[in-house]
């Protein structure tokens, strides 16, 4: 189907959804009264959407009980709705996870692919529906670029049929190329995602959620096709984009400024890359690649690494001050929700023993990069700490996605040789809910929290970036200002 049989699709679609429009806007005005009479209603609605003939209408009883955190009811329902439609949307989603995802190879994955097509036809489906059949056959072609089978890989890409995710799905295949070396078709890919991306992000299609997701890829977009052009040394076109990288207030940080400088100084241009560096350094999040390569500016532009380290000693002076400012703005004071987790030995923490002490709790996951990426970093705060006996570090493994956490968790921390204490925030057998991540109503992870010995929650830090000495003076100076509260 072309991008006007899509468009048209999705009119035709829009125009059904109005009525679930409306009983969406009443069932978010009951979900957030407190009125009991509201709260009877709303328990009523959903349970004559959850017995719907229509699937749509099932859907919304389905994401509602997920938005009331009742899993158990989202879960069971979601099972029905699949036996209830077994060539509808959902039947036809978990068949494409089950039959098709799972499988190693992009071959099988084609092979099974040809017999869900059939099964469940794109005819059947209109609008925005069809992003199910961009999902598997991106991910197969993918696989066959991994493979460097480029013939198959370009197969598969012609298949998309959702304009607004074609950026999406060229900048996986870029990626998968650049992962196998292959740095002509990656450049191919990173440019038509770039590309299709900008047509959302100039505003030029219309203003709907889809569009909003597709143009905000663009500005990440153009990082990863600089990275491309400057490692096949086009370092002309490459600055075109890091430059709007580096310009874009969505983009622009140490490591934008880093990519920029790095080709600024491929062209010979080493008094710019050394101001574009110097921001960066500055900014306390350099990592140690790009302090390493100031030092190595600082000697080309000055002549010699000489007074190179004392004016370090400067800057980190001035990053150090700065991060005092900064931290004294984001201290807050309320008590953190008590627990009980069980460790990987099957000892059970609870943190209301811990008062009296500094408590930093890190939530991670052994799927989650940045995780991982902070805990270099994590382990030298540990060790600063390791002989203060009023300063407790609890890593809580939660959001699970393999049916082994306890294992995965333990095998991951023992073959880096992290000596951290492991706490499981598994999910809860009935309602679905990782329990304590849930009452630190945390939104992503890295999620760090300092705890005074008091119990009180003083600060959160999210995410991770920077060098590994940043990393440990913000957490040491978040336990010095919550002991002093």
């Amino acid at each position: 189907m072309g991008t006007l049989g899509i468009m048209a699709a999705s009119t035709q679609l829009n125009a059904q959804t109005k009525p679930l429009d409306s009983t969406k806007n009443h069932l978010d005005q009951l979900i957030v009264s407190t009125n009991p009479a509201d709260k009877a209603l709303l328990n009523n609605k959903l349970k004559t959407l959850a017995a719907s003939n229509s699937e749509k209408e099932m859907d919304l009883a389905i994401n509602y009980y997920y938005k009331l955190k009742n899993q158990k009811a989202s879960d069971s329902l979601l099972e029905a709705e699949v036996k209830k439609f077994p060539l509808g949307s959902r039947a036809r989603n978990k068949a494409a996870t089950d039959d098709i995802y799972n499988l190693k190879t992009p071959a099988e994955k084609e092979k099974a692919y040809k017999v869900w097509i059939k099964k469940f036809p794109p005819s059947n489906f209109s609008g925005e529906d069809l992003i199910t059949y961009d999902y598997v056959t991106s991910s197969i072609a993918s696989g066959y670029a991994e493979q460097k089978n480029t013939a198959k890989a370009l197969e598969y890409a012609d298949k998309l049929l959702v304009d607004f995710w074609k950026g999406n799905a060229y900048s996986g295949l870029g990626e998968a190329f650049y992962r196998n070396g292959d740095l002509k078709n990656a450049a191919l890919f990173y440019k038509k995602a770039t590309e299709s991306a900008k047509a959302y992000y100039d505003g030029k299609l219309p203003n709907e959620n889809s569009s909003k997701f597709a143009a905000s890829g663009y500005p990440y977009l153009t990082m990863s096709y600089a990275n491309v052009l400057y490692e096949q040394k086009n370092y002309k076109e490459a600055l075109k984009y890091a430059e709007l990288a580096s310009k874009n207030p969505k983009t622009a940080s140490p490591k934008s400024n880093f990519q920029y400088a790095k080709i600024l100084m491929a062209l010979n241009r080493n008094q710019e890359a050394y101001v574009k560096l110097e921001e960066a350094v500055k900014s306390g999040k350099a990592n140690d690649e790009m302090s390493a390569t100031f030092k190595t500016l600082y000697t080309k532009v000055k002549g010699s690494d000489a007074g190179f380290d004392q004016y370090a000693a400067e800057i980190r002076k001035g990053i150090v001050a700065n991060l005092q400012q900064k931290l004294a703005k984001e201290i807050v004071k309320k008590p953190a929700v008590d627990f009980t987790l069980t460790d990987l030995d099957g000892k059970q923490v609870t943190l209301s023993s811990l008062k009296g002490k500094t408590v930093i709790l890190d939530f991670w996951a052994t799927w989650c990069g940045p995780c991982k990426a902070s805990f270099p970093a994590m382990q030298m705060a540990v060790n600063k700490y390791k002989d203060d006996p009023n300063v407790k570090f609890l890593f809580i493994h939660t959001w699970e996605k393999n049916p082994t956490p306890t294992k995965d968790a333990g095998d991951y921390i023992k073959s880096q040789n992290y000596n951290f204490e492991v706490l499981m925030d598994n999910k809860d057998p009935e309602t679905k809910i990782n329990k304590v991540v849930s009452d630190y109503k945390v939104n992503g992870i890295p999620s760090k929290f300092v705890i005074d010995p008091q119990g009180n929650i003083r600060f959160n830090l999210m995410g991770f970036d920077g060098s590994n000495e940043a990393a440990v003076d913000e957490i040491s100076m978040m336990i010095d200002m919550a002991r002093k509260g």
